[in-house]
């Protein structure tokens, strides 16, 4: 059997095609496993800079921390803070003709030497003058109150209703240990109610 030149270019012809298109769809896969890969890559590149420049940054940080450290009160282990806290709250409130309703003591959560306890008042109606007031009040008060969450409308009494969460920042003190016994770490909120 002879094979002419016209049929021989044809068959590579269609054995290249062929190839072609069994090493695509075999590939496929692939190069978007690689597009992934390289995607990824630039983005843990990306954190690793920003990583690298807060590292760099850490003694100006320190710094910033221990200088806001000295402006947080110091509370006793033992003591009670969600009282503590709603107490302060309701009197900056009582003061500036703030009225709240409803609120919710949320659960004591430790950052390192720092001790943070959500308040979520759920419900409070007030002037705006009045509310402006109690926030600067809040405000005075230091580092340890923050509003973070803020909703508020008007009502109908033309004054103003809403809801907000704020957080108390504070340390604990040390607890003491009895001579000879070794130190007593101080609990992590946290870490207490998700050991089983």
């Amino acid at each position: 059997m002879k094979v002419s030149g016209r049929e021989l270019v044809l068959m590579l012809a269609t054995l290249g095609v062929g190839l072609f298109s069994v090493t695509a769809v075999v590939a496929r896969p692939k190069f978007d496993q690689w597009k992934a890969l390289r995607s990824d890559q630039a983005q843990l590149r990306q954190e690793i800079a920003q990583d690298a420049r807060l590292l760099a940054s850490r003694a100006e940080w320190e710094k910033k921390f221990e200088e806001l450290k000295a402006y947080l009160p110091q509370y006793p282990v033992s003591k009670q803070m969600d009282v503590h806290w709603l107490s302060i709250m309701d009197n900056l409130a009582a003061k500036n003709g703030v009225r709240i309703a409803r609120r919710e003591v949320g659960e004591e959560k430790r950052v390192g030497d720092i001790f943070e306890l959500p308040i979520e008042v759920r419900d409070w109606d007030a002037s705006l003058d009045a509310f402006v007031h109690f926030l600067f009040d809040l405000q005075s008060q230091g580092a340890m109150l923050d509003v973070r969450q803020l909703l508020m409308k008007p009502n109908d009494q033309k004054a103003l209703q809403g809801r907000f969460v704020l957080y108390c920042a504070y340390t604990r003190e040390a607890p003491i240990a009895a001579p000879g016994a070794a130190p007593v770490p101080a609990v992590d909120a946290g870490a207490a109610a998700e050991t089983p």
